[in-house]
């Protein structure tokens, strides 16, 4: 794998370029070098000079995250979330500030207006708060309304949750939730794909919301309008084989027009966190404990695992018949457990525990 350096270089390519060079990283994970990978992007006009330039970027970048407490967590790194890993464009580096362990927690995102009735508001409140008492790692946006409303229920209720920004992490965004930030900090991670100082744009928020809805088990939307941002977070979801869920509302105003619309197409109906718990088939989103004197080899995917021998998820799905949309909560699940074990490069390789 490349360098922390070299991959933060590449993260601060065009975004086109640096979903290639993932594509190159994952078909050719030998390549060890920020200049190898620019040559084999192909169609790409390189400039003269372009490496020295992104790596110079790249080391102000991580110098400002040494100042800053942030810390950055690139793509093949066992510590990067598993689910994240998989999507199509991943980001090359995570950038967080706070526990960064959260983020291979079971996860539900909760979406939604920015301007928020204070149904909508209390609707997205009961939910986090409710998720989080389960043991469910709530994600969202820190936007204003349901945003926010999710987030400072979760840390009412004990829970743990997480911002991804559409800014720098040291880039609090809208200024009045600093506070909130510091205390999900203390409680969670504050996450971004942006180097420390960045500005929020609006162009950054869309792109955001893949990363909200890749690090996501289930995506809840609540009240979302016709064109609400969180029908971005959904439809990113459903591309990423995620589950995609919505809260009803009236239909005598338009604030709801966009939830209901995928409902429409097939959303599960949300009215309490049990619904959620539901579709994801599971009654606590907690991982069991290993009990002591299992049958060893149990679980139909650890069985499928030659001792030694590290799979990819496109393997794994050959070996098992499943999905990856089926098969990445359930590798989680084992990670938890510790029956199987992470490496570089996205691969699993089986545990001497078993489940």
């Amino acid at each position: 794998m490349l360098a922390i350096l070299d991959l933060v270089a590449l993260s601060s390519w065009y975004l086109a370029l640096r979903v290639k060079a993932l594509d190159i990283l994952r078909a050719e994970p030998g390549l060890l070098s920020l200049e190898a990978v620019l040559d084999a992007v192909p169609d790409a006009r390189m400039p003269p000079g372009l490496a020295s330039r992104l790596r110079i970027r790249a080391a102000k970048a991580l110098a400002a995250a040494r100042r800053g407490g942030i810390e950055p967590i690139a793509w093949g790194d066992t510590r990067y979330p598993l689910l994240l890993a998989q999507i199509s464009d991943a980001p090359l580096v995570l950038w967080t500030k706070g526990d960064h362990e959260v983020l291979s927690h079971p996860t539900v995102a909760i979406v939604g207006s920015r301007a928020a009735t204070p149904y909508g508001l209390e609707a997205a409140s009961r939910l986090a708060g409710d998720l989080a008492a389960a043991g469910a790692l709530v994600i969202s946006g820190l936007a204003r309304g349901v945003d926010s409303a999710a987030h400072r229920a979760a840390l009412a209720a004990g829970g743990e949750t997480v911002a991804v920004l559409g800014s720098g992490v040291d880039v609090i965004y809208p200024p009045e939730h600093q506070e909130l930030a510091v205390e999900i900090a203390s409680r969670g991670a504050l996450v971004s794909e942006l180097p420390p100082g960045t500005p929020p744009c609006a162009f950054h928020f869309p792109a955001r919301n893949r990363i909200i809805s890749g690090l996501s088990l289930a995506v809840v939307v609540v009240e979302a309008a016709e064109r609400s941002g969180s029908l971005i977070t959904a439809g990113c979801a459903l591309d990423q084989g995620r589950a995609v869920m919505a809260v009803p509302g009236s239909v005598l105003s338009g604030r709801h027009k966009g939830s209901h619309a995928l409902i429409r197409d097939g959303a599960a109906v949300v009215e309490s966190a049990e619904d959620v718990l539901a579709e994801l088939r599971t009654s606590s989103l907690r991982p069991a404990a290993p009990v002591a004197g299992d049958a060893p080899l149990s679980d139909p995917i650890v069985a499928r695992m030659t001792a030694g021998e590290s799979y990819d998820v496109e393997g794994l799905g050959r070996a098992t018949g499943l999905s990856p949309a089926q098969l990445l909560p359930r590798l989680l699940e084992l990670e938890l457990r510790g029956a199987v074990r992470r490496l570089d490069g996205g691969r699993f390789v089986r545990a001497g525990r078993t489940c």
